[in-house]
């Protein structure tokens, strides 16, 4: 690989992380969002290392050195095993796809983790806990998918029986048919190792996969409550669409409804 080509890569290798991570919000779809500076400083890095050797190639005119230089011989480094040589004066051709990942950060946007992720893994466990706060008086309560399922399984008081709840998430069809799952993919460092907290729906409209939906209602009764036997379902009374999140990886608080 030339060193023009070399350089060329180090720019639209800059270039992609600080499209990704500085004007959009497509570094979402790769890492945290807590990854953002390190993502902005590394492309910063990046295009001024290839500025830096561009310009350092240059002569005091402007022009290209090494064009004004004569040409210098070239030798050629052989390897005489099984009695072939072999020309290592130049980088393998395979080096030229490093270009595809720099401009698929500038030229693609890959799509978003969803339903067909969600459907092919099983649920992300919910860590042990033994106290849980008490509920607010409010009524539906705002919960996150984990702090739902949590205390369906694990608090021995109960106290979500009989209250009404609301959540937000995307649509995942059950894989059976029958029904659907409130969903939500969570990304603790990057895409890579993403898991899924979902909640089954009982009573709500069939929905199309993806669709990002505010659901309020209550526990759907089955095991024992407050163990591990007890599902984590809902059965719903209403279910609107809401707009998607920016940061859809977290399992957050439920999003205004639309109309």
């Amino acid at each position: 690989m030339k060193r023009l080509s070399q350089v060329l890569l180090l720019v639209l290798s800059g270039l992609g992380l600080l499209h990704a991570s500085l004007f959009t919000e497509l570094y979402l779809r790769y890492v945290k969002d807590g990854m953002r500076p390190l993502l902005i400083a590394s492309g910063a890095v990046l295009l001024v290392l290839g500025v830096a050797e561009a310009w350092s190639h240059r002569g005091p005119g402007g022009a290209d050195e090494q064009s004004e230089r004569p040409e210098p011989e070239h030798h050629t480094d052989t390897d005489t095993d099984n009695g072939h040589d072999h020309d290592h004066s130049k980088a393998p051709r395979v080096a030229w796809l490093l270009f595809l990942p720099a401009l698929s950060l500038l030229l693609y946007a890959p799509p978003a983790l969803g339903a067909y992720t969600a459907s092919r893994e099983a649920p992300k466990a919910v860590s042990e806990q033994e106290h849980f706060d008490p509920l607010p008086a409010t009524s539906p309560v705002p919960m996150t998918l984990t702090e739902f399922t949590s205390r369906v399984q694990q608090d021995r008081e109960q106290v979500i029986k009989g209250r009404s709840v609301q959540m937000t998430g995307f649509v995942t069809p059950d894989k059976r048919g029958d029904g659907w799952y409130l969903t939500r993919i969570i990304i603790s460092c990057c895409a890579a190792d993403a898991q899924s907290v979902k909640v089954r729906i009982h009573g709500g409209p069939a929905l199309p996969a993806n669709t990002w939906v505010s659901v309020t209602g209550t526990w759907h009764p089955g095991g024992t409550l407050g163990t591990r036997s007890a599902p984590a379902a809902l059965d719903a009374r209403t279910a609107k669409k809401v707009i998607r999140p920016v940061n859809a990886y977290t399992d957050a608080l439920p999003l205004p409804t639309t109309r």
